[in-house]
């Protein structure tokens, strides 16, 4: 074996015992975070041929993982792990500086606009490594759901395995309450109380992500609410019913008042307002959060605007 960064480890057949901490997980996502390195095509393809098998029989990657089942796990190539990220010292301060909520079993970040939650697409880190090494003491860390890199605002990471099962079932029904703030172009009306149109993700050929309204994308609901009006914007309180990637920023380009500061949705009339009105991050705030957890009083937290988003309201009002 070289000391290339290349390297490969061939593993023989493995047998897993499911602890109580992996009670409940799919089994393909129980996969993807024990085999690190080995590429989603090829677990896939060997769930597809049976090669992982639990209490030595064929199951699907829906399989819902139960304490004491013994997983078998065939030979693969994986790579050995790499070195940590090197976090920088300003955004380890900055992170801890913005916990907002923490318990046994949670953590609530107010995130800050630019950091994306988690390393990858040629980011060496995220708000999740951030935090896995600030808080080294804490054997599972886990990004509940997910903020776009731009969107500022409250997140949430499992330090307990059953807080992220719980959670996740929650936001498969309506069981979290989540609202955001937005800035878009021209006068929302106070009527459109609701968009409903499915979303389909698309990667374009420079690899950028992009979604767009589909017949057959996935069912997506977003509630807007108007709370201010200006004489060429609209500040809206929206609420996702569903979960889908950008799907607000979607949804408000598809009513035809794009966020401020969008650079992947607004059209030119929207960027050439958001230029004069000095906007230079998207205008799009994870303001609030609430949830009930077994033997808890509900959760309702919240987050302040940020003040580079604040001021420029203030400045509108004037």
């Amino acid at each position: 074996m070289t000391d290339s960064t290349a390297r490969q480890v061939q593993s023989g057949v493995r047998q897993l015992q499911i602890d109580a901490d992996s009670v409940g997980q799919r089994l393909d996502n129980y996969l993807l975070k024990v085999l690190k390195g080995v590429p989603k095509t090829r677990i896939y393809r060997g769930l597809r041929k049976g090669e992982f098998r639990v209490n030595k029989g064929r199951v699907k990657a829906d399989y819902r993982l139960a304490e004491g089942d013994v997983l078998r796990i065939p030979p693969l190539h994986q790579p050995e792990p790499g070195a940590a990220p090197v976090i920088p010292g300003f955004w380890v301060g900055e992170i801890q500086s913005r916990i907002v909520y923490e318990d046994a079993g949670l953590l609530v970040v107010n995130k800050p606009s630019g950091l994306a939650v988690h390393g990858g697409s040629g980011l060496n880190f995220g708000l999740i490594e951030c935090l896995r090494q600030q808080r080294p003491q804490d054997r599972y860390l886990e990004l509940v759901h997910r903020l776009d890199r731009d969107t500022s605002g409250l997140i949430l990471v499992a330090r307990k395995p059953a807080i992220l099962r719980e959670l996740h079932r929650q936001l498969r029904g309506d069981g979290v309450d989540k609202r955001y703030l937005a800035l878009v172009a021209g006068r929302w009306p106070r009527e459109r109380r609701m968009i409903e149109a499915p979303l389909q993700k698309n990667i374009v050929q420079s690899g950028e992500r992009m979604v767009k309204v589909a017949k057959e994308g996935k069912a997506s609901v977003t509630g807007f609410t108007v709370l201010e009006q200006f004489g060429d914007a609209t500040l809206v309180e929206a609420r996702p019913h569903t979960g889908r990637t950008h799907q607000i920023r979607v949804h408000a380009q598809f009513a035809g008042h794009p966020i401020l500061g969008d650079d992947k949705y607004m059209d030119d009339a929207a960027a050439a307002l958001a230029r004069g009105l000095g906007i230079r991050r998207l205008f799009l705030h994870a303001r609030s959060l609430a949830f009930k957890l077994p033997d808890q009083p509900r959760l309702e937290l919240e987050a302040a605007l940020e003040p580079e988003l604040e001021n420029i309201l203030e400045r509108m009002r004037k």
